[in-house]
């Protein structure tokens, strides 16, 4: 047992070498919501030509992989989730010279490009779909998933985007029902046809064979379904969240089987990375996705995090009382202990479905906005993963916090207030929750300057600008030495000094304080110690060893300051600081 253990010590701090580096466990991506970027022509979305004048800027980030939503051609029911062609650029986003400039000039500057692959679901104005319905005969029937009328109305399944809350919809056309888990306009594809899947394993190997750099698969275990379609209720989904979504939406019985007849056929052939959207995965089933030996995929990102504080129930409200901190501690350690010996994880706290990194998690009142933005900034270029960052995080970008539902434009939000509405619930109480918790908050357009809509648009911005756009933008940062943007930079350059913070061992420390988030990560001789204070006011952690002469690496303090005094550390509100232990 003691060899054991000893071999496992070792594998942690010592066996980083070429077989187990990859670039994309080294590398920091960067997402890009094209729509709410920068708009070129003026018509108030952004566009590919919009992303292409803002390569340099891109560039001076530091970043290595750039993950674009959607930009094929869509309309637009979800924001480009409901694809009706995969081979064409939306006309709102340019044309496929526009992507081919698009992707030179990344390269171009060493960054890889990775697109966003959508193949749960299509639009129901895809081809595919439009002769699906057409007739219970027609050769496409089989590519989605139908249940005839004359069998009753199916199992409930839900539709996360739909009013009535079902997964089903009538199409009298065939007297049928099809099967869609978001909206009505996103019809599920049937996996389980082999055409399906050569359709979608071809339409990977046209962008692939245009050089782009790999995959961020959308909810990519909703694929493989329980096609028998066991009954459940919306009790047992309600009750057992993790579990019904699993059991019941996800992880069908030919998950694997595909994700490697995925590998095999496409992803094999290429250099290139894969990461999955790990609704429903959890602890127990990650490693299936992720182990090399599988052959499957490189990487998944869970929801356990992200889920934290929620009161459970269907609008997304937060939990008046925040998250736990200790929780957040647990759920990160965990997720970090599941890939020690195997497999990759990812890291993030933002993306275009989750509300704005600092509001969610810090605290974006302008006392604490830059600190606790540069802190939880910190805690994501860290940790042992590959951290996925949120365009405008860099700036400490805010939640726009509407007052009423008309200012909204995303699906989600707008059928959620119906369903308050027609249940007979509390409208403002809703409001008041999506001020912190929906998606559009994190879509509002990128914030360059100080002029009219943030340098975003000339035109009318197909969401509204946030008011803060005059003190948070790119070009008054940029001056700022110490501002949010700045601290960007430093952290992710500081992450790329050392290995030690890509592969090197994770260990939490004072665990259970509630304050402060305390970990090293170590590899050869190297050593770090990361501190973390997620409060508003001053915080003692007890580190456990004497950190007296360690080499202060980052501050989010600009006078460097650090109250030391043997094992125990002082910090003030929402500070960050990383140390080289000597």
């Amino acid at each position: 047992m003691c060899c054991v253990l000893a071999n496992s010590s070792y594998a942690q701090t010592q066996a980083v070498t070429n077989n187990n580096r990859k670039w994309w466990k080294e590398a920091v991506v960067y997402q890009i919501y094209p729509r709410s970027f920068k708009d070129s022509n003026n018509d108030g979305i952004g566009d590919l030509k919009g992303i292409i004048s803002k390569l340099d800027y891109i560039k001076s980030l530091g970043v290595d992989v750039i993950w674009l939503n959607p930009m094929y051609g869509s309309p637009n029911a979800d924001n480009g989730y409901d694809i009706s062609d995969y081979r064409s650029v939306m006309k709102e986003f340019g044309t496929m010279d526009d992507f081919d400039a698009l992707l030179k000039g990344l390269h171009e500057r060493g960054i890889k490009l990775v697109l966003d692959l959508v193949v749960n679901h299509t639009s129901d104005e895809h081809e595919w779909f439009k002769q699906s319905r057409s007739s219970r005969t027609n050769p496409y029937r089989d590519y989605y998933h139908w249940w005839p009328a004359e069998k009753g109305k199916p199992p409930f399944r839900p539709g996360a985007f739909e009013v009535d809350g079902s997964g089903w919809r009538y199409d009298s056309l065939t007297n049928a029902y099809y099967l869609h888990y978001f909206s009505y306009k996103q019809p599920d594809l049937n996996w389980e046809n082999p055409k399906v899947r050569q359709e979608v394993y071809s339409l990977m190997r046209f962008w692939l064979d245009k050089g782009v750099d790999g995959f961020r698969m959308d909810v990519i275990p909703f694929i493989a379904k329980d096609i028998n379609f066991p009954v459940i209720t919306k009790k047992d989904l309600d009750e057992n969240y993790n579990g019904g979504w699993d059991q019941y939406m996800a992880s069908g019985p030919h998950l694997h089987d595909y994700l490697k007849e995925v590998n095999a056929q496409v992803l094999s052939k290429y250099n290139v990375m894969s990461v999955a959207e790990g609704a429903g995965v959890t602890a127990a089933t990650a490693h299936k996705f992720v182990d090399a030996d599988r052959h499957e995929l490189n990487m998944l990102y869970h929801f356990e995090g992200v889920n934290l504080g929620y009161i459970p129930n269907r609008f997304k409200k937060m939990d008046p009382h925040g998250y736990s901190l200790i929780k957040f501690k647990q759920i990160y350690s965990k997720w970090d202990s599941i890939f020690e010996y195997k497999g990759w994880g990812t890291i993030y706290l933002g993306n275009h479905d989750q509300p704005r990194m600092v509001t969610r998690w810090g605290n974006d009142v302008p006392e604490y906005r830059e600190l606790s933005s540069k802190m939880l900034t910190t805690f994501l270029m860290t940790m042992r993963a590959t951290p996925y960052y949120y365009f405008g995080d860099e700036l400490g970008m805010s939640n726009i916090k509407f007052d009423k539902i008309e200012d909204y434009r995303d699906i989600e939000s707008i059928n959620m207030y119906k369903q308050v509405k027609n249940n007979g619930g509390d409208l403002n109480e809703f409001i008041e929750a999506q001020k912190i918790s929906a998606r559009d908050n994190s879509r509002t357009p990128f914030q360059w300057n100080s002029s009219e809509n943030a340098g975003f648009t000339t035109g009318t911005p197909w969401i509204k600008v946030n008011p803060n756009y005059i003190s948070i933008n790119v070009e008054a940062e940029e001056k700022d030495s110490n501002s949010v943007l700045n601290y960007f930079k430093r952290i992710v350059k500081l992450r790329k000094s050392d290995l030690a913070f890509v592969y090197g061992r994770y260990d939490l420390i004072d665990k259970a304080n509630p304050d402060v988030y305390a970990y090293t990560r170590t590899l050869n001789h190297d050593k770090y110690l990361v501190l973390l204070n997620f409060h508003q006011h001053i915080s003692i952690t007890n580190i456990g060893f004497n950190v007296k002469g360690s080499k202060q690496m980052i501050n989010n303090y600009s006078d460097g300051s650090l109250i030391i005094n043997g094992k125990q550390v002082t910090l003030k509100p929402y500070q960050a600081a990383v140390l080289k232990i000597q």
